[in-house]
């Protein structure tokens, strides 16, 4: 009979990490949860995996996670003391293929239900522009189809179609779409034939397209998913020789890892992509200043937030006209990145004033969604500071124009209202107002 080994290379990650078992046990659990994938552990399992016992296959990323979170860095199989993880065949997809995996998984809504969120990494491995920058080659040519600027039109045209959806709608009810067009449509034109100069454009059409979809993949909730979108715009942005979508889809994803509460993930992210960009207008520097201070601002870099903040404040000062920014940045933004910067630093009431200030100076075609969002986001914080009542109205426009929307972000914040109302259950507006949020989840 044989004596199982302590496995080491765990315990020195553990001794590392400063955890109590306890502690390890409940980040797993977290990084379960929101995979889709709810677990139950406690700290005897913690003691097992440190005794030898080796987790099941499928809780083993899950634990390298929540390692790499903690400790900010990469962990791998090997560090972690399991085994290597089996290799997926013997060969490697083109860049079609893995886009056409990745899409058909989406096309249809209830397939997507029993495949899984995947799983949100902060350690990811993100390409420099220089890894991807003119690969084209690597998108072979079919001289039985050929493209030219009209399909190009085409596909930026349904991105545009596709991303009003998404705004006004809800990703749950827009990604099938975004992800069939994708699989029909966009993948067979990356592989025609036609000029350099068209190909590049088909591929930068498409590389916004499928940060879009990634983007719709955030709004369900499904972060891992969208991750791989995300490195997939990447990869067709610098085929393309698109250096702006490339910036643009670093900083969606120092958004989406903000949004995590990953502070210093996302001002990474945020900082490479304001590094790379190939621009320094005022729209652009606005554009990546303001999500760098919400960035900083999560991972506690106050003077670094404030003075992105400041940035953000004049490049906005200095730009001539606030209609058609890029990448939507305006007044009316640079008041809700004010907004979340002081509430990352603690100032509560101050981040309802600036929020106040978002609502005043939005624009009636502004997004339905991310006026959902932020209005969900003034109530919680109105309720935090006292302002029972006025939580209670804010909800209540929020509620009215809920059962249209199909946004697993604003279904969560919906869900919420009911727990976080409960202390004040006496009073008649906040009654009402719980009772139908609680009518409405089951929309």
């Amino acid at each position: 009979m044989t004596t199982r080994q302590p496995n080491a290379s765990l315990e020195r990650l553990f001794r590392e990490s400063g955890w109590t078992m306890r502690q390890c046990a409940q980040a797993v659990n977290r990084i379960g949860t929101e995979r889709g994938t709810p677990l139950k552990y406690q700290q005897p399992s913690v003691h097992q995996w440190l005794s030898g016992h080796l987790p099941k296959e499928s809780v083993r990323p899950l634990i390298l996670e929540a390692f790499a979170r903690r400790l900010l860095r990469p962990v791998t199989h090997t560090e972690a003391g399991f085994p290597s993880p089996p290799a997926n065949g013997n060969s490697h997809p083109t860049a079609v293929e893995g886009l056409i995996d990745l899409g058909t998984q989406d096309m249809d809504p209830s397939r997507r239900s029993v495949l899984g969120v995947g799983l949100f990494s902060v350690a990811l491995a993100v390409p420099g522009w220089q890894d991807v920058v003119g690969r084209m080659e690597a998108f072979a040519r079919n001289p039985k189809v050929r493209i030219g600027s009209s399909e190009v039109k085409a596909v930026r045209a349904m991105t545009e179609r596709l991303s009003d959806l998404d705004d006004d709608f809800g990703g749950r009810y827009a990604r099938p779409m975004a992800a069939a067009f994708l699989v029909n449509t966009v993948t067979p034109y990356l592989s025609a034939d036609g000029s350099s100069e068209t190909r590049k454009s088909m591929l930068s059409a498409a590389a916004f397209l499928c940060y879009l979809t990634g983007w719709m993949a955030v709004d369900e909730g499904a972060h891992g998913r969208a991750q791989q979108y995300y490195l997939k715009a990447l990869e067709l942005a610098g085929a393309g020789g698109d250096h702006n979508t490339y910036c643009h889809v670093l900083r969606g994803m120092s958004v989406q890892a903000a949004n995590l509460g990953h502070g210093t993930p996302a001002a990474r992210l945020a900082n490479v992509a304001a590094e790379s960009a190939p621009e320094s207008t005022p729209r652009m520097r606005a554009f990546m200043a303001g999500q760098q201070a919400h960035a900083y601002a999560l991972a506690g870099e106050k003077a670094n937030a404030l003075a992105s903040l400041r940035e953000a404040e004049r490049a906005v000062d200095q730009a001539e006209s606030q209609v058609g920014t890029f990448g939507g940045f305006s007044s009316a933004t640079l008041a809700y990145s004010t907004a979340e910067v002081r509430y990352a630093l603690g100032d509560a009431k101050g981040s309802v004033e600036s929020l106040h200030d978002h609502f005043r100076l939005r624009d009636s075609t502004d997004m339905q969604r991310s006026k959902l969002i932020f209005a969900s986001l003034l109530a919680e914080r109105q309720l935090e500071i006292g302002h029972v009542e006025a939580a209670c109205f804010t909800w209540g426009a929020v509620l009215d124009q809920y059962p249209v929307m199909h946004s697993g972000r604003i279904d969560d914040k919906v869900k919420k209202i009911s727990s976080l109302l409960s202390p004040y259950l006496r009073n008649p507006l906040v009654w009402q107002t719980s009772e139908r949020a609680v009518a409405l989840c089951g929309k």
